[in-house]
């Protein structure tokens, strides 16, 4: 169906007919293996030579791009194939491994996440509320689904499968996310009350998330 040429696409409808770009590729230095930017996640160095997590991306110079979970991270570093791979990327061996790098990637990575999750809440896509998120979901509007660490699992079973229901996914096992945070943390990040369970309402929220 055509759009009437005086009135204006929806947000969503626009960034549907969007020429999507061919999504950047990069190589992780500890496995050898590519995969779409946004899955790994770039390191870049400080003055000093420290390694550290640029997870937003904005570090200047060099950067070394790592894509393993974090267990595979913590064997890298023990048996040095880390910082022989970051050696090769950064071109120098003067490099400094903290033994918190691990724990640094995840508070770095957490931080991006409750920020991306901020700014989505403030531009109307974040659904709140186990009856809202619910409804939400059977009826089809609701493009992922969090829950907190600490949702019971009785609470995370009934809205996985009322968001099966509107993908209509039933019998597929699909669930929502697990999130890294306890609703405590969430709470807080997002200035509610007792956030447990959180929806986003379309596509183009949940690719950016």
């Amino acid at each position: 169906m055509r759009t009437p040429p005086n009135e204006r696409l929806s947000p969503d409808i626009a960034e549907a007919r969007r020429p999507r770009k061919a999504e950047p590729e990069r190589r992780c230095v500890i496995s050898g293996e590519t995969g779409p930017r946004d899955r790994l996640v770039r390191l870049a160095i400080s003055p000093t030579g420290l390694v550290l997590p640029d997870a937003q991306e904005k570090a200047p110079g060099r950067g070394a791009w790592i894509g393993v979970s974090r267990a595979g991270l913590e064997d890298a570093m023990g048996n040095g194939r880390l910082k022989s791979g970051l050696s090769r990327a950064f071109k120098s061996g003067e490099l400094e491994l903290s033994s918190e790098l691990p724990q640094l990637i995840e508070t770095a990575l957490t931080r991006v996440l409750l920020d991306r999750l901020g700014l989505e809440m403030r531009v109307g896509h974040l659904i709140l509320g186990t009856q809202r998120i619910a409804e939400s979901a059977r009826m089809g509007g609701m493009a992922a689904l969090f829950h907190a660490s600490d949702a019971s699992e009785d609470g995370r079973k009934k809205l996985d499968q009322a968001w099966r229901v509107g993908r209509d996914a039933e019998g597929s096992g699909e669930r929502g996310w697990t999130l890294p945070l306890d609703r405590d943390a969430l709470s807080v990040a997002l200035g509610r009350d007792n956030v447990v369970h959180l929806g986003l309402a379309n596509d183009a929220a949940a690719a950016r998330v």
